[in-house]
């Protein structure tokens, strides 16, 4: 089995999901470290969707930028993650059985 992880290797929980994926015999793990190789607009909206999630849900409320989005709309926060993506959440975790977030890390279990 194939399993993408959209990864930022200074995040612990994004370390701690690839650990995971590592370790799962049978699993050929694809690395993109999204802040030099983000996804795009089309690619990431469809990782929300296949996640069941909505782009505010995948939104990085941590980070300073993400205040100024309290009120946006899905459009608008995908749009704010193509200029900066630091906001999107960490790590995304894509595989044939569906796609996680890994927080906590154990949830990409589900699609493995």
């Amino acid at each position: 089995m194939k399993a993408t992880i959209w990864h930022n290797p200074r995040c612990s929980k994004s370390r701690e999901t690839l650990a995971i994926l590592q370790e799962t015999p049978g699993v050929e793990v694809e690395v993109i470290e999204y802040l030099k190789t983000p996804p795009t607009r089309e690619k990431l909206a469809a990782l929300y969707q296949r996640a069941g999630m909505t782009p505010r849900q995948g939104l990085r409320m941590a980070e300073d930028a993400a205040r100024s989005l309290k009120y946006a709309d899905g459009d608008a926060i995908l749009d704010a993650m193509m200029v900066d993506p630091i906001l999107i959440e960490r790590p995304l975790v894509e595989t044939e059985k569906g796609v996680r977030l890994g927080r906590p890390p154990e949830k990409v279990r589900e699609i493995l």
